[in-house]
């Protein structure tokens, strides 16, 4: 019996040899074949990681929104607010968007955010498209390009806010039953302020490229409102200061003439902005952010585009982009921005993934124009990098914020099994006006709700807030603007970033 067990043992161990001799390619390939489908398998789950947090970003606008809500709202805690905008000076500025957790609506900040989402649905039309998200996208960029549209009231008048920032922040009401003053301030020849108006030609322009092919005489209409205000913007120079101390130009009003100018030049070909462009290139210089006060390095990313398309006309354009890049990338012997001991990119303290989700944005078109243009990387010094490699550390970021860092958490609210709860924000952090109908006044609030160490009772899916400090701590707290606040600006550039990873 032994003897006869040793036999088939043999016998088995020689047919195996034998199929193993005589078929090698059909086991490698089952082996590529079951290799393959592992790596598509996580490929998938990735890409619908990604297309989730886009999804939700996109939805976080909905929450934001003034004015009268359609019947086709998806955030649905939040209801018609803000419906007399304007009647002061007799003009309808109803709409738009409240641009963080307070019920104030900034004009200068609205016409950045807007140009964001504009980019991201031209440089990344196919990719939202494929999400299922670019008519979403759209959507977004219209409730904001109505209420520009509607801003600018003539040549030279263009309303710039609505609201008392002080008066509204000493009060923590739902913007539904907000009583505190709807102050308007606008811009006209008299009291100029091309910051403003500059910023807001450039997002009409961006917005006409994005409706061109969707509804042509929209576009036409926002094209022609952006040269105006262009021009409005450059004849009548002066620094816009009306919605400081919230958000004051630090920067001048040069990068916003320049950003105008570029998205204007991009919608129409026309020479005579090229011609700004070159005569203007003075006005650009190195810089290591990206913001609402300072468009720089977004003219420069899409410059250098052309530049490398051969036009060398724009060569300072070209060189400043490379000088923001090196600023950015570790390592490159010329960092000025700091990462975190977790890797997150590190500006300010206030807000800090502003600046994140927009220089990631940056990085992500200026690797793929790279590519594009067959250009290999960028010289940092001695340091070089490739397009991979600044991709690569762009894609760092967006996981970061998404939940690969020290404190575990996604800082995307409603993203992942542990996000933030008690959100800066006064329509998020008191109770839905569809479920407490009775008035919350404005003490009532800051009493019973601002003060609360409950999470927030309406879960403001998609937002992203100011994020952790500079050793990756977030405590969590609602009145902690400075880390728990979202912004428009902040999921605008979140946006195109995440839509590079699709």
């Amino acid at each position: 019996m032994g003897r006869r067990l040793v036999w088939g043992l043999l016998i088995a161990f020689l047919c195996c040899a034998i199929s193993l001799f005589l078929a090698p390619n059909d086991l490698h390939r089952s082996l590529v074949a079951a290799t393959n489908h592992a790596q598509q398998q996580d490929h998938h789950h990735v890409n619908r990681a990604y297309n989730d947090a886009l999804s939700k970003a996109i939805l976080f606008f909905q929450g934001q929104r003034s004015g009268k809500l359609p019947a086709d709202q998806r955030v649905t805690w939040r209801g018609d607010s803000a419906l007399a905008d304007g009647q002061p000076d007799n003009v309808n500025l109803v709409g738009g968007y409240y641009d963080a957790g307070d019920n104030v609506k900034f004009g200068w900040t609205m016409s950045y955010t807007t140009s964001l989402l504009c980019w991201a649905a031209i440089e990344y039309r196919q990719q939202i498209t494929s999400a299922g998200e670019i008519e979403h996208l759209r959507q977004a960029i219209r409730w904001a390009t109505d209420f520009l549209l509607r801003s600018h009231t003539s040549s030279t008048t263009f309303y710039t806010q609505v609201g008392d920032g002080n008066k509204d922040h000493s009060c923590w009401e739902r913007p539904e039953d907000m009583d505190t003053p709807r102050t308007l301030y606008k811009i006209t020849s008299q009291n100029p302020g091309s910051e403003a108006a500059g910023d807001a030609a450039a997002a009409l322009a961006a917005a006409s490229m994005v409706f061109k092919h969707v509804d042509a005489a929209y576009s036409s209409k926002l094209l022609q409102h952006a040269k105006s205000l262009f021009e409005f913007a450059d004849k009548y120079r002066g620094s816009y200061g009306a919605s400081c101390p919230f958000y004051c130009s630090y920067s001048g009003y040069q990068d916003e003439l320049l950003w105008g100018a570029t998205w204007l030049y991009e919608a129409t070909g026309d020479k005579k902005y090229h011609g700004y462009l070159t005569s203007n290139q003075g006005w650009s210089g190195s810089v290591s952010e990206f913001s609402w006060d300072n468009k720089l390095a977004g003219v420069q990313t899409l410059l250098a585009k052309r530049f490398n398309g051969g036009d060398k006309e724009l060569g300072k354009y070209k060189s400043d982009a490379e000088s923001f890049i090196c600023a950015l990338m570790p390592g490159s012997g010329s960092q000025q921005i700091q990462t975190t001991p977790g890797g997150l990119m590190y500006t300010r303290d206030s807000s800090n993934l502003q600046y994140v989700t927009s220089s990631s944005m940056l990085l992500f078109i200026y690797s793929k124009n790279l590519a594009v243009s067959h250009v290999n990387g960028v010289h940092c010094n001695s340091k070089y990098f490739s397009a991979s490699q600044i991709r690569a550390f762009a894609k760092s970021q967006v996981d970061y914020i998404l939940g690969e860092n020290p404190m575990k958490m996604s800082y995307m609210v409603g993203y992942g099994s542990k996000f933030p709860q008690q959100l800066h924000h006064r329509g998020s952090s008191l109770p839905s006006i569809k479920s407490h109908k009775p008035k919350i006044s404005c003490n009532d609030g800051y009493d019973h709700y601002y003060s609360s160490s409950q999470p927030n009772p309406n879960v403001h899916v998609g937002a992203l807030v100011g994020g952790p400090d500079s050793s990756d701590n977030y405590p969590d707290q609602r009145s902690d603007y400075s880390h728990a606040e979202p912004t428009t600006y902040i999921n605008a550039g979140f946006i195109g970033s995440v839509a590079a990873l699709l």
